[in-house]
């Protein structure tokens, strides 16, 4: 299955609130005219795309229009549509290759309690396994006895060792010694999961800091990758996180996870371009081999396209 026809089957809460509302309000105008813009406009703004996404979104269809002159039928539009968001989601940022050519390479994932950090990072494991890579997963979250539970039982489903220590052990010296055992075993990745206390910014920062720190004694580009991980189904407050994020470690790549479990995937439009920050996989249902790359102009399409129109 291609990936426009995996993301039109995931997507479907998306595509309904999104795709079929412009695709109606397409079939309803015989024309294109100020109401078929006003119409699009609520549209997209009660479908988390957000204000400013809104605006240049239209405004790059007026355009699109004005250059294809008086004869453009209101059917054509929903093609334009998915041009001009496409190129609202590709920020030049996107086109940065990741940073995984180091032996080990380490990426470092962040992100709050519950936005399906965890079981993104054994997705995230799976999906570089399947690429022949040797992985090794390290549980620096030591606050929650949850997370390191977790994170062993993925681990053991993926026969992929994970380094722990004690609840309440130092998170840096988790990592730390994940990349002394990765390196010294020839491993392929480490992926350091974290502790995602956001109400407690201060001490998260100087955390995650410190975890940084310690990588870089043994590699001073360590870690090569900051991917955080959010939860899609929190629509616009996403963004907010993410802001957060950036400031306290740096992020140089998003995961969206729970994307298929939701309507606010309209969302990751304003993400994408409001975020110099490239999103690099989306989490489309509970599989380890539900993580997919992210492709703009496959999701573009997928989430204009309407419940209706064939696959």
């Amino acid at each position: 299955m291609n990936l426009f026809k995996t993301l039109t089957n995931k997507l479907s809460k998306t595509r309904e609130k999104l795709g079929d509302r412009i695709k109606a309000v397409i079939m309803s105008h015989g024309k294109i005219s100020d109401e078929l813009y006003d119409d699009l406009e609520e549209t997209l703004l009660t479908s988390d795309v957000g204000v400013d996404a809104t605006r240049e979104i239209l405004d790059g269809l007026r355009e699109k229009v004005r250059q294809n002159g008086r004869s453009v039928e209101p059917s054509a539009v929903q093609d334009m549509l998915t041009e001009v968001i496409t190129q609202t989601i590709s920020p030049e940022a996107s086109e940065k290759e990741l940073n995984v050519s180091s032996r080990p390479s380490v990426i470092l994932v962040v992100g709050v309690n519950g936005s399906g950090k965890t079981t993104s990072i054994a997705k995230l494991a799976h999906f570089y396994q399947e690429k022949g890579l040797k992985v090794m997963l390290a549980a620096a979250d030591t606050f929650r006895a949850a997370a390191t539970e977790q994170l062993q039982e993925w681990g053991r489903r993926l026969d992929v060792t994970v380094v722990h220590q004690q609840i309440g052990a130092d998170p840096a010296a988790v990592a730390f010694d994940a990349f002394q055992s990765a390196r010294a075993k020839n491993y392929d990745m480490l992926i350091v999961d974290t502790a995602g206390r956001l109400h407690n910014k201060a001490n998260l920062m100087q955390e995650l800091a410190k975890i940084a720190r310690v990588l870089k004694k043994i590699n001073p580009d360590a870690p090569h990758e900051v991917f955080l991980v959010l939860d899609a189904t929190t629509g616009q407050n996403a963004l907010q996180q993410a802001k957060v994020f950036q400031e306290i470690c740096g992020v140089t790549g998003l995961i969206l996870s729970k994307l298929d479990g939701t309507a606010k995937g309209g969302a990751v439009i304003s993400i994408c371009r409001e975020l110099e920050i490239p999103l690099r996989f989306i989490g489309i249902g509970e599989k380890l081999s539900d993580l997919e790359p992210f492709e703009p102009s496959a999701f573009a399409e997928a989430i204009v396209s309407s419940t209706e129109d064939p696959n």
